[in-house]
């Protein structure tokens, strides 16, 4: 049974600075660590800078389907943290108009030339479905 928004989920995950990313690496599964800009509201879609030239781009370059995970710590008071994973597929993405409405400062550490780095790629991650556990309730959106 769903019991939380979008909107509620979405000021939960903007406090989680990375997640999993998992794609299908030919018949295997392959995950990587992953920036989440919290400083965005997050409505369904996911967005990674990445350079073109990796392993997660060749894999959803052969098969769009992948799966996010994010966990927060626990809260004062003992309180468990939250768990969530994304099901959905992702779409690459090469316009830089694209790249500077979603750039941030902290990415500069990973994209010295900021949006105008060579080989860069935006990669929209659009959910299909979302499950959550925090301790106290769980539930799914099916978007």
């Amino acid at each position: 049974m769903t019991t939380m928004t979008l909107q509620e989920l979405s000021e939960k995950l903007r406090k989680i600075d990375f997640c999993m990313m998992t794609t299908y690496s030919g018949n295997v599964l392959s995950s990587r660590p992953m920036s989440n800009n919290g400083e965005v509201e997050y409505d369904g879609d996911s967005w990674f800078f990445s350079y073109e030239a990796t392993r997660k781009i060749y894999d959803l370059k052969s098969n769009p389907a992948l799966s996010l995970t994010f966990t927060a710590p626990p809260g004062l008071l003992g309180k468990p943290g939250i768990f969530v994973s994304v099901e959905g597929k992702a779409e690459l993405i090469r316009v830089r108009q694209k790249f500077e409405a979603r750039w941030t400062d902290g990415l500069n550490r990973w994209f010295p030339e900021k949006f105008n780095t060579p080989g860069m790629v935006l990669v929209k991650v659009h959910a299909e479905k979302i499950q959550y556990w925090d301790g106290e309730e769980n539930g799914s959106i099916s978007m």
